[in-house]
C-alpha cells in the first residue's frame, strides 16, 4: 500500500502563487506515476497534472499549460504542483493521485485552495 498526504493549500488573492506538496509513503518503490486532480463544489473531480516517475514526462489540462508546474524529487517520494497566475476558477480541493505497479491507484486526502477575486 501507498499512503499520500497533501500540504501546502490555503487562501490567495487572483493573480497570486501557491505550491501544493504530496508526499508518498509504504510501497513507494512500486510507484510509476503520480498526479493531481481537482474537484470544485458542485463539480466532477478533473485532471490537473501528472508526472511519470521513470523519465519524468510530465502531462497538463488545458486550464495548467501555461500557469502550472508538476515537478517531482524521486529521493524524498514527493511530488508538486506550482501553481502560478492563480484564478477564482482554480478554486477546488487539490487531490495527489498516484498508481503502482499491480496496478494500483491510491488518492490523498485532499488539500483546499481558495483564490479570492
Amino acid at each position: 500500500q501507498v499512503q499520500l498526504v497533501e500540504s501546502g493549500g490555503g487562501l490567495v488573492q487572483a493573480g497570486g502563487s501557491l505550491r501544493l506538496s504530496c508526499a508518498a509513503s509504504g510501497r513507494t518503490s512500486r510507484l510509476t506515476a503520480m498526479a493531481w486532480f481537482r474537484q470544485a463544489p458542485g463539480k466532477e473531480r478533473e485532471f490537473v497534472a501528472e508526472i511519470y516517475r521513470n523519465g519524468g514526462m510530465t502531462h497538463y489540462a488545458d486550464s495548467a499549460k501555461g500557469r502550472f508546474t508538476v515537478f517531482g524529487d524521486n529521493a524524498k517520494d514527493t511530488v508538486y504542483l506550482q501553481m502560478n497566475s492563480l484564478k477564482p476558477g482554480d478554486t477546488a480541493v487539490y487531490y495527489c493521485y498516484c498508481e503502482t505497479f499491480g496496478p494500483a491507484t491510491y488518492w490523498g486526502q485532499g488539500a483546499q485552495v481558495t483564490v479570492s477575486s
